[in-house]
């Protein structure tokens, strides 16, 4: 099944999810965003960490979020974000 699908059977658990390892404002990128995703695509998902979390944080985040939508999750945040794509990516990820 496409990311888009999955993500969009799944928006307030994703949330909750984030909200829960200590990340805040889940936003989606790349092909989900744009309408190009298929059915191997993966799901980009940008977070902003909150103060105190860790790298296990997001780890353990990342592989709910895998296991909860059943697609490859690319978990980022902005700092994760190459420089020559940050500015592009910011602008454009909207809210989960």
């Amino acid at each position: 099944m496409k990311p888009s699908l999955r993500l969009e059977a799944n928006r307030a658990a994703v949330r909750a999810a984030a909200a829960r390892y200590r990340a805040a404002n889940p936003r989606v990128f790349g092909s989900v965003l744009h309408g190009t995703d298929g059915d191997g695509s993966d799901l980009d998902v940008l977070v902003d960490a909150l103060p105190g979390a860790t790298l296990f944080d997001l780890g353990a985040l990342h592989a709910e979020l895998e296991q909860l939508l059943g697609v490859r999750v690319e978990l980022l945040t902005p700092g994760d974000l190459p420089p020559k794509f940050r500015d592009r990516v910011l602008r454009e990820a909207r809210p989960i």
